[in-house]
């Protein structure tokens, strides 16, 4: 039986990269990725991931995501979208609040549904958030951390993130508190923390405004924190060296 794990909300599959490389089958469904030309990166060990176009904001979308992974996936993870949420927007709620005066339920839903969805298949799960309205409007998150506090799973001789090196501090050596709401039998990892400047990290300073690039980039998932949950997580399970179930279209069946 192949064994996935599904990632929510995920267009840089960062956080699932671990799971890839080490045989697992990861499927990371957001609504930026191509509906026309979909995309499936293969790994040494057997192990892939597939960027699935879907719009996750509609809940049939998530109702067949839970009926085709249901049994099958043994870890979820979700980012949903935090734009209406995090409190380093508050600024803009109020004149999003007389344009719209449910925006904020409606994007506190849209995680609650994450929740749903990961228990629906069965598998642990956690959901990822900036310190946002979620602690209030859903409940208190289960943990909070920081990437500087697990800089320690990247080797020294991979310090450079891969993709930005000049945003994202070598090893995850900067300050961002990130709250986690998780279930299902989930284990938070160790810290192995690096050392950290204090105050704002310098790539708060060049990741600010509206573009998909910067968002992208700061909804990206820690490599450290990423290797850390894989390595705390997967222990209970074999990865099985087969490919996610394709249509002729090129999505996970069922979708």
């Amino acid at each position: 039986m192949e064994r996935f794990v599904i990632s929510l909300y995920d267009y840089t599959g960062t956080a699932v990269e671990p799971w890839a490389k080490a045989g697992f089958q990861c499927v990371c469904f957001d609504i930026q990725h191509s509906a026309v030309m979909p995309r499936t990166d293969r790994f040494h060990g057997g192990g892939s991931i597939s960027y699935v176009c879907a719009d996750l904001h509609n809940r049939e979308v998530l109702a067949q995501i839970a009926r085709e992974y249901c049994g099958q996936a043994v870890f979820l993870m979700a980012f949903p979208v935090c734009t209406d949420m995090a409190v380093s927007g508050a600024a803009h709620f109020e004149s999003k609040r007389r344009a719209d005066p449910l925006f904020q339920d409606t994007a506190v839903d849209h995680a609650v549904w994450c929740e749903r969805v990961a228990r629906a298949v069965g598998a642990p799960y956690m959901i990822e958030n900036p310190v946002s309205v979620l602690s209030t409007k859903w409940r208190k998150p289960d943990h909070t951390f920081e990437p500087w506090q697990f800089g320690g799973y990247i080797p020294e001789g991979e310090a450079d993130h891969p993709s930005w090196p000049d945003y994202i501090a070598p090893r995850d050596a900067y300050p961002k508190k990130t709250c986690l709401w998780t279930g299902g039998g989930f284990v938070m990892p160790p810290h192995r923390p690096v050392e950290c400047p204090k105050g704002y990290s310098t790539q708060h300073r060049k990741l600010g405004g509206k573009s998909a690039k910067t968002k992208n980039i700061r909804s990206a998932t820690p490599r450290g924190f990423a290797r850390a949950v894989f390595e705390a997580n997967h222990h209970h399970h074999k990865p099985t060296p087969h490919h996610p179930r394709l249509t002729a279209a090129g999505h996970p069946a069922g979708l």
